[in-house]
């Protein structure tokens, strides 16, 4: 393994990590030699950690909900009591509670956007802390990455998810300001949109009827391999950038641009001149183009096409 992209000596922090994707990332980063602080809800947290020790790794389990604001500050803390220093957050966990707009329930907004955004949230701050206190204390910029898990459905706006859309777009904006808030202290952050099949994604994706030996085009593992390489100091100039990975494929996306501006013939517009301006222009508009991004899905086939 190259130096850019070990990890040797570094301390991971991975939430959700006791299945699925957390878990492959948790596996990846301490394969390419990181310490890792495993966290999740329960007994599966330990059972990866174990898994990575008795790999030769290193690694703990601390449980708790992510949620819960004061678990970032203990995560950072083992990090650093354990093993010297904290220097990646991975942010994964979260929880799917699928519902047209229609259908939605008070308790189904607030458990998803509570998991996903306030736990992301949670670490990011107590992370943001840690390192600008050691930036300070050692008068230089240190050592910090950030990567977020957002999701294509902030991309699209998924009809059956709009507790999980808005939770996903959320994470991404928390990316670009933790990015931007987090420069000037040497950390980066960074946001991907995975497809991987997993235990939350089983009725998305379907059984693993995609292997034709060797790795499921949607294994988390694939994923997992651009984490750890974001994690990496090869990765030092990239940040507040959205990827989409899945397959054999990663996707930068662009930022969004100015399709189009309308201007006021005199100081101000008039109900009529926007009428004038703006239903003209719409006429015979087609229902995809709108704001959400649905050329993403024209990815898909290249993306799948394992070798």
């Amino acid at each position: 393994m190259g130096e850019s992209v070990s990890l040797t000596g570094r301390t991971a922090v991975v939430t959700g990590a006791g299945a699925g994707l957390g878990r492959a990332e948790a596996v990846a980063l301490a394969a390419a030699g990181a310490a890792v602080v495993v966290n999740d809800m329960g007994q599966a947290a330990h059972d990866v950690a174990d898994e990575i020790t008795a790999a030769g790794g290193q690694a703990i389990a601390v449980t708790g909900d992510v949620s819960d604001w004061s678990l970032g500050g203990r995560l950072v803390d083992e990090a650093v009591s354990r093993f010297g220093s904290l220097d990646i957050l991975v942010n994964n966990a979260g929880i799917l509670r699928d519902k047209m707009i229609f259908n939605l329930t008070e308790s189904d907004w607030d458990d998803v956007i509570r998991v996903h955004l306030k736990g992301h949230a949670a670490t990011s701050h107590a992370a943001a802390v840690h390192w600008r206190n050691a930036s300070k204390a050692a008068g230089a910029p240190v050592y910090g990455r950030v990567v977020n898990t957002s999701s294509e459905a902030f991309l699209f706006g998924s009809a059956g998810q709009p507790n999980y859309s808005a939770a996903k777009a959320g994470i991404t904006a928390l990316t670009l300001s933790t990015a931007q808030g987090l420069a000037r202290y040497g950390v980066t952050a960074n946001a991907i949109c995975p497809r991987a099949r997993t235990a939350m994604t089983a009725a998305t994706f379907g059984e693993n009827e995609a292997a034709t030996g060797g790795l499921d085009a949607l294994a988390p593992e694939r994923v997992a391999t651009l984490v750890s390489y974001l994690a990496s100091p090869a990765s030092h100039e990239i940040t507040g950038q959205v990827f989409v990975v899945y397959g054999k494929m990663v996707a930068l996306m662009a930022s969004p641009k100015v399709e189009n501006r309308f201007d006021a013939a005199g100081s101000e517009f008039t109900v009529d001149e926007l009428d004038e301006q703006l239903s003209s222009y719409f006429t015979g508009r087609g229902r995809y183009e709108t704001y959400s991004a649905y050329s993403v899905a024209e990815l898909e086939k290249p993306a799948l096409a394992i070798d």
